[in-house]
């Protein structure tokens, strides 16, 4: 069992990696020659708000930071800005999921466009304080950017959702027999009650 976690494990972050890599292409280098109305979607941040809903906090967090690291690259912004931001945001979502929230598809939604809305006030910031760029200027480019990044999360839910907890399942030898005792006793080891 061990053997088969460790695989599985590795070949998870591999994959993360992998989706990662791919938002990365698709937002740094496809959509800025494929602009609609002149916009380049955020799709980094929707790959965070989908791993940290899924895997949870820690693989949210270090999926944030590399995320973080490569929206940083990719916008030319200031040092650390989306670094912090999406490994915060991918702590907190993945916090918010493992304690409070049911995974599925309307959670991953808002969790897009909770992390999309934020992403491009944080993107906004330095263009309204530093440039003194006028906020009504930038508010049309804002929403028009989150509803397009909104339009494209709904291909990576797919990705998102397969890859989550995959580490986790059981092959098929391990199924628990469908009786009320095993089922409890599963649930029980799954919660840390029972060593």
């Amino acid at each position: 069992m061990k053997q088969y976690k460790k695989q599985a494990y590795i070949i998870t972050i591999f994959l993360h990696a992998l989706l990662l890599i791919v938002a990365y292409v698709f937002q740094g280098m496809i959509f800025p020659f494929v602009r609609l109305g002149g916009i380049v979607p955020l799709l980094l941040p929707v790959v965070v708000a989908g791993v940290a809903l899924y895997e949870g906090r820690y693989v949210g967090g270090i999926i944030g930071l590399f995320a973080g690291i490569l929206c940083d690259i990719s916008f030319n912004n200031p040092v650390g800005t989306f670094t912090v931001f999406l490994t915060l945001m991918g702590l907190a979502i993945g916090t918010i999921a493992d304690i409070f929230v049911v995974r599925g598809f309307v959670t991953y939604y808002i969790s897009c466009g909770i992390i999309l809305t934020l992403s491009v006030i944080v993107q906004m910031l330095p263009l309204v304080m530093l440039q003194d760029i006028p906020l009504s200027v930038l508010l049309g480019t804002a929403i028009q950017q989150t509803i397009y990044s909104l339009a494209l999360a709904f291909p990576f839910w797919f990705f998102v959702r397969a890859l989550g907890r995959r580490a986790e399942r059981y092959t098929p030898s391990q199924i628990p027999q469908n009786d009320k005792l095993s089922n409890l006793f599963v649930f029980f080891k799954r919660l840390g009650k029972i060593k």
